[in-house]
């Protein structure tokens, strides 16, 4: 059976399930990042802080505080990427036993489905987890530039170069934190899309909660309302 017929055993909800999903995740990535939004994200927020931050640690001595911060940073994109890698794994392991995993699922689902349809489902949430693990890892790489760009500021205040490099800093850590949290995405929508092998509906689903949840986070959450009760300086 030839790929194109293979994928014919989807039904047009399957596809329009996998597309909501894929624009869903691309447009809550958008409405997120929107720096001229009237109503900013926490994420668009923590950026106004991160600049604060690093002139901030231009006066401050010694710097050992904020090399600990950015070390604790670090040490989260490491975290979940290692997370992510695992995670990989074990989907792997079951596209590789997808005849066991198609068993358990028709049973609940009480539809005898091709072991092709569990293989694909289950690339879809590997797919996005080989995302997530691309955005730590260079989440990891960008915090690691910010902090030699760190330690590259000038003692001397009057120092032409002290400001111009701190803010290089920020920069850089604003785009640091900025894959971290696309890979955090990645890894929500990797959970909503294991609803698919329950099939369409349930993914649709899954996807409608994952974009409350996003949304709910970013825009109506309580550290955000934290946040801007004494807003973060202007440069």
């Amino acid at each position: 059976m030839t790929l194109p017929d293979r994928l014919a055993l989807l039904s047009v909800l399957d596809a329009a399930s996998v597309a909501a999903l894929l624009l869903c995740w691309i447009g809550i990535g958008w409405w997120i990042e929107r720096e001229d939004a009237k109503r900013p994200s926490v994420t668009v927020i923590m950026m106004q802080y991160r600049r604060d931050w690093m002139r901030e640690m231009v006066t401050r001595e010694p710097r050992i505080f904020d090399a600990t911060v950015l070390g604790a940073l670090r040490q989260s994109t490491s975290f979940f990427a290692s997370t992510s890698v695992i995670a990989i794994g074990g989907v792997l392991a079951l596209i590789g036993n997808a005849e066991r995993v198609g068993g358990v699922a028709s049973e609940l689902t009480r539809m005898d489905v091709p072991t092709f349809i569990w293989e694909l489902k289950l690339g879809l949430v590997a797919l996005l987890l080989t995302n997530a693990f691309l955005r730590f890892v260079w989440s990891n790489r960008l915090f690691g530039y910010s902090a030699v760009v760190m330690a590259a500021v000038p003692n001397a205040i009057d120092d032409p170069l002290t400001y111009p490099r701190a803010g290089q800093a920020g920069e850089l850590n604003i785009r640091a934190a900025w894959n971290f949290n696309r890979g955090l995405r990645s890894m929500y929508f990797s959970l909503g899309a294991l609803a698919w092998l329950l099939g369409p509906v349930p993914l649709l689903l899954a996807t409608a909660a994952t974009v409350w949840i996003l949304w709910s986070r970013e825009f109506r959450s309580r550290p955000r309302d934290i946040l801007l009760s004494v807003p973060p300086a202007k440069p």
